[in-house]
């Protein structure tokens, strides 16, 4: 069981909100209160990647012990040995938890925390601590070494970010045809669901579907026609960009067939 000691941001009505959600026990401070932060024996820094070295050394510079104290960030891209520097010198535990989900929303984005995967990085006692935290969670825990953060958090983005930016492009193709861009949500949920479901299944040479797992080159011709129009260029782009690591995916399925 966890408890909640404080929340701060970077202005007391949002900390107040947070701190609402989370029960009347919950302290609400604003960045300039840093100092009244409880000495709570695990502090989390959800700052945007930009800040975490700022409010680490600003934690690091408070009155109060570390013995017995961990520090985790959650931004998939930095490593905790370069960003909660200060932390690990004042003798603070320090490491790195990031969820591998995708949330846009507070309340059902806290939701789907529970099972979900976690990268951990950090010293030996901060990788326990969140360990236990994700066991807590009923989460999977897997490990990155800290040069590979960058990357790891790419294929985050390449998995999640891009795959809604492609939507929101296919969401344009479908409304210049005429549909209302509600409509054009709906009917390509169940396509992205079944292609989900595909990957969950098999590897992406064999959940590929479509044209080009086909190899249908007339279709393509035709697909590339309809995109040739200048509102398109980003479409155009995407579409040959991932058109030709389609093709790689169908060699690979036809080279593991007659091996």
């Amino acid at each position: 069981m966890y408890e909640v000691e404080a929340v701060v941001a970077r202005r007391i009505a949002n900390a107040r909100r947070a701190a609402k959600l989370l029960g009347p026990a919950t302290l609400p401070l604003s960045e300039d209160q840093l100092h009244r932060l409880p000495a709570s024996k695990i502090v989390f820094i959800t700052t945007p990647d930009a800040e975490i070295l700022k409010t680490a050394t600003r934690i690091a510079g408070l009155d109060g012990s570390s013995k017995g104290r961990t520090v985790l960030h959650t931004s998939g891209a930095l490593s905790a040995s370069e960003v909660l520097a200060p932390l690990a010198a004042a003798g603070f535990a320090t490491g790195s938890i990031h969820p591998l989900v995708s949330i846009s929303e507070s309340r059902i984005g806290a939701e789907k925390l529970r099972g979900a995967f976690y990268c951990l990085e950090g010293d030996v006692i901060a990788k326990r601590v969140a360990r236990s935290i994700v066991k807590d969670l009923e989460g999977h825990s897997f490990y990155i070494s800290s040069n590979y953060k960058p990357l790891y958090h790419a294929a985050a983005v390449m998995a999640s970010g891009h795959v809604t930016a492609l939507v929101a492009i296919a969401i344009d193709m479908l409304t210049e045809c005429g549909l209302e861009k509600r409509t054009a949500r709906r009917v390509l949920r169940p396509l992205l669901e079944s292609t989900v479901a595909n990957l969950s299944a098999s590897g992406p040479e064999v959940a590929l579907t479509g044209t080009f797992a086909r190899g249908d080159l007339v279709t393509v011709r035709r697909h590339l026609q309809a995109l040739s129009n200048k509102q398109f260029a980003a479409a155009l782009a995407a579409y040959k960009l991932l058109g030709r690591r389609s093709l790689t995916l169908t060699q690979q399925k036809i080279d593991s067939k007659t091996r």
